[in-house]
């Protein structure tokens, strides 16, 4: 049988195929931007007929309504990363965080420790071969759709056609076509806060360094400051449409990338259509599986590696909470430390954890981000072992090679003024000497 003609044998509507999810089974959804809309719509109207499928995955932006109360007994979220549409359902126990690093998720699911009966994703339609790319999402995606007892998808002509790892036919039991518009987010607003911190970060970027970068005003702020850089590239788990300023400046050339040269890496794209536009067909994005992108051990080959990650917390020791507000799940590890570990064994690589040195709440009240301890019961993401460079916008601390009594005074130096008498009293309790 051609591939064409078991394309056609395996097409089924949204709702047929949804009936083949039966109860108790282990679901991972498409990551991200990747999450099929249509088939996750037909899943909740078919709720009656489930009881306790277990979710998985890790940044869901599609709303989540499996995780509303009301779908508790149909479906239980086991999250990778806890977004906000099932924090409040992990902090009332109608489901379930699992620790891990962001490159081990497809080690995990071969290995079966996490369980994975199911697997929902969207693709492109098939080139002349029959092989479909998962577009904005490869990550654990591909692991998923290659593990799974059964795997449906939707094929979804506005999903950008990436290099890289690519799906088959022969890989799919249910295929179902549903044209939807992806998600998109648009760029915020940067903030003066957000400008002076993305400022001293590019003073630690030089010319030729292979950039990690997320999404958000401090990595969008970043980008504003390296217009005058030359030949940088990318190795990073997602890029955003702030990158595509510095690819038109001519900025971004990945000429001096140790390996994937003229390539920007990726595993996941998140952002505007015009993002996805950049992507489709497009030779220069490179989207691999993240156990590729992610992974220390290739990470570290990347010459002049710079890493820019944020956080929730730093004491003065040097250790990141990035993930937890006390035991409250915020969101996760993800690459944070698969990028961490690589760019520090990465020859010339800067590892950076990029905060404003406060949160504001609604009503005003300001939150230091440097303390003296770390919340009870928040978990430590990077450790003080790992961290190389703090910075607000007052400025850059260096910790890697200092001393805790450095470190402390490093990052009182950056710290809000509101904040640094206490600081400095933690100081002189602790070490004995006057700050």
């Amino acid at each position: 049988m051609s591939w064409r003609d078991d394309y056609k044998r395996k097409l089924c509507t949204a709702e047929e195929a949804v009936r083949h999810i039966k109860s108790g089974d282990a679901l991972f959804l498409g990551h991200c931007v990747g999450e099929p809309k249509a088939l996750v719509e037909a899943m909740v109207a078919n709720a009656e007929q489930y009881e306790n499928v277990e979710i998985k995955q890790m940044v869901n932006i599609g709303g989540g309504p499996y995780a509303a109360p009301e779908m508790a007994k149909h479906f239980r979220v086991n999250s990778i990363f806890a977004g906000a549409s099932v924090r409040d359902a992990i902090v009332e126990g109608r489901a379930d965080f699992t620790p891990c690093f962001f490159h081990e998720v497809p080690k995990l699911i071969r290995e079966g420790k996490l369980r994975c009966d199911v697997a929902m994703a969207q693709v492109t339609p098939p080139d002349s071969e029959g092989y479909c790319s998962l577009g904005t999402s490869i990550d654990y995606t591909y692991q998923a759709v290659k593990s799974a007892k059964t795997v449906i998808v939707q094929v979804n002509d506005q999903v950008p056609n990436t290099f890289g790892d690519k799906v088959h036919v022969d890989d799919f039991d249910y295929i179902v076509e549903a044209s939807v518009p992806l998600i998109e987010l648009k760029p915020g607003k940067i903030t003066e806060v957000e400008e002076r911190i993305g400022s001293h970060c590019a003073d630690l970027v030089e010319d030729r360094s292979t950039l990690q970068l997320g999404i958000g005003g401090i990595p969008d702020a970043v980008m504003l400051f390296l217009g005058h850089k030359k030949d940088l590239g990318i190795h990073s788990e997602m890029i955003s449409d702030g990158t595509l300023a510095l690819y038109e400046k001519g900025v971004i050339t990945g000429k001096y990338k140790s390996f994937d040269k003229e390539k920007m890496l990726v595993t996941f794209l998140m952002g505007t259509k015009k993002l996805y536009d950049f992507a489709h067909e497009n030779p220069e994005v490179l989207a691999r599986t993240v156990d590729y992108t992610n992974h220390p051990a290739v990470i570290m080959k990347q010459y002049k590696m710079v890493s820019i990650n944020s956080a929730i917390q730093v004491d003065l020791q040097g250790q990141v909470v990035s993930e937890a507000i006390g035991l409250r799940q915020f969101s996760g590890v993800g690459g944070q430390v698969d990028f961490v570990r690589g760019t520090s064994m990465s020859d010339g690589g800067k590892a950076i954890i990029a905060i404003p040195s406060v949160t504001v709440k609604k009503d005003g009240t300001m939150i230091s981000k440097i303390v003296p301890f770390v919340d009870q019961g928040a978990p430590i993401t990077t450790s003080r072992n790992d961290v190389d460079y703090v910075v607000t916008e007052f400025g850059i601390a260096p910790l890697k090679g200092k001393s805790l009594r450095e470190r402390a005074r490093n990052l009182i130096d950056i710290a809000h003024p509101s904040v640094k008498d206490e600081l400095a009293l933690e100081f002189e309790k602790r070490f004995h000497a006057v700050l």
